[in-house]
């Protein structure tokens, strides 16, 4: 079976994490940035996953509108859907559920967060004072959940 993790990621955390995911997939997985990448063929793929970061409670525009690009043909594939947020529990499972359309959603193998990274010398100048103003942190702090992603990859190669 064929895989394709689409993503979009602002600092890297993203991607980070669609590797390690990719490396934990059985068959042939491709990765696709979606601010890089524009179009996709999805008939090569039986799997797709996708995933985004969390920026002032949305995920990235490239993967909404790739969601909504792509929504009747995702919806006859085998779909696994992840966030990267530095949020857990309740909140994290909301933005979860906030970042994607209901029918893909309802369909979904997976839907997981896998945590996230303030990375500062990545980071813009104003990215760096709403995250030191919000959250009360100011050095690099990676909380990336190894045990989410392990359990998010074993339900996608379980279909």
């Amino acid at each position: 079976m064929n895989t394709l993790i689409v993503y979009a990621t602002n600092y890297g955390c993203t991607e980070k994490c669609a590797t390690i995911l990719s490396e934990k997939l059985t068959g042939k997985v491709d990765l696709c940035n979606l601010k890089v990448v524009n179009a996709v063929d999805l008939s090569k793929y039986d799997k797709v996953i996708i995933g985004g970061s969390i920026y002032m409670g949305k995920i990235q525009k490239e993967v909404r509108e790739f969601c909504s690009k792509n929504l009747n043909v995702l919806k006859d594939k085998k779909i696994g859907l992840f966030i990267c947020c530095m949020r857990d529990g309740n909140i994290a499972e909301t933005q979860l559920n906030k970042s994607f359309p209901q029918e893909l959603l309802a369909n979904a193998v997976a839907g997981e967060y896998f945590g996230g990274e303030f990375i500062f010398r990545k980071m813009n100048f104003l990215d760096k004072l709403i995250v030191k103003k919000v959250t009360k942190i100011d050095k690099d702090m990676s909380n990336i959940l190894e045990e989410n992603i392990n359990r998010f990859a074993q339900l996608m190669n379980n279909v």
